[in-house]
């Protein structure tokens, strides 16, 4: 980690500046597994307390840790009983249903490269390339991935890198041109950057 760390300070002064304001990277990692699959669906668009709530009302109806199985057992109205949506709950029996399958195989990912885990996951209803890139990042622990389509990374450097409107993903790769191969930790500064009030 003190590599990526020293390479970001070295190679873009902006990064710098809230990497010494935030401190050491503290980022924490799942397991590239199912389950962390399964949570990530019902974390997508919800605040992350109420996302809690749901996954562990979830996983108590489903089995701790969530299983293809364990899925595939509930009924629709069980699902809705826990708190997830109609689509919510058709993605995760999709996500369920193709792993029992064998169509997804979560123990060969870290075989792949980045583009293929992306194009793997993204085969499941309601996994997109965001939260495929999330996966990547925070299961798969890969340290050189730039989520394009994430709304804190946009807004942390329309911000930071003082730009009149949210940069298009192609703004985006030439500011990270730098950060290469630590795109993933400096992604993790530019998160905790909105939490920083002053900057």
């Amino acid at each position: 980690m003190r590599k990526a760390i020293n390479h970001l300070k070295k190679s873009d002064p902006v990064l710098r500046a809230i990497i010494e304001r935030v401190g050491p990277c503290r980022i924490e990692f799942g397991e590239p597994e199912f389950c962390s699959l399964a949570e990530s669906i019902v974390y997508q668009q919800l605040n992350g307390r109420a996302a809690a709530t749901i996954f562990s009302r979830f996983a108590a109806l489903a089995g701790d840790p969530v299983t293809p199985e364990g899925i595939l057992k509930l009924s629709d109205e069980q699902l809705r009983g826990v708190g997830l949506s109609k689509q919510k709950s058709s993605y995760l029996k999709d996500l369920a249903a193709k792993t029992s399958a064998g169509l997804l195989n979560f123990s060969r990912l870290h075989e792949l490269s980045d583009e293929e885990v992306v194009d793997h996951l993204t085969q499941v209803k309601g996994v997109g390339v965001w939260t495929a890139h999330m996966f990547l990042i925070f299961s798969l622990r890969r340290a050189d991935v730039l989520p394009t389509g994430d709304y804190g990374v946009q807004t942390a450097m329309r911000k930071l890198y003082k730009k009149r409107k949210m940069p298009k993903p192609d703004v985006m790769e030439k500011i990270a041109r730098a950060w290469v191969p630590y795109r993933s930790i400096a992604c993790w500064y530019l998160w905790r950057s909105l939490d920083i009030k002053t900057l």
